[in-house]
């Protein structure tokens, strides 16, 4: 596992902190836009994708890219989740990995 440049786990609300950083978030589509995708956040906040997505798309994806706006992300790769995700354990998740426990996270 490269660890030279980890990618931080981040809702929406978290992304505004890492802005021009390497993230990982996992999104529900909404629907595909020009260059990319809009998508809802696990905090119920939209976020935009720019870049590829995969094809077939499943409802969920994964993404890992650089934070290039407070509500949008530059996508590296996008990876998919499948049609059933559960994005309450998953905010959950990015609030410990920002939290008092982000020395258990990379």
């Amino acid at each position: 596992m490269d660890t030279s440049n980890p990618a931080v786990l981040v809702n929406a609300d978290l992304l505004r902190s890492y802005v021009g950083r390497r993230v990982r978030t996992v999104i529900q589509v909404i629907r595909p836009d020009a260059g990319g995708l809009i998508g809802r956040s696990t905090d119920e906040k939209q976020i935009v994708v720019k870049g590829h997505p995969p094809s077939p798309l499943t409802t969920f994806i994964e993404v890992i890219g650089v934070a290039d706006t407070t509500q949008s992300i530059c996508a590296e790769i996008m990876t998919n989740f499948g049609d059933t995700f559960d994005t309450n354990n998953f905010n959950q998740l990015c609030q410990l990995a920002n939290g008092d426990f982000r020395h258990l996270f990379i």
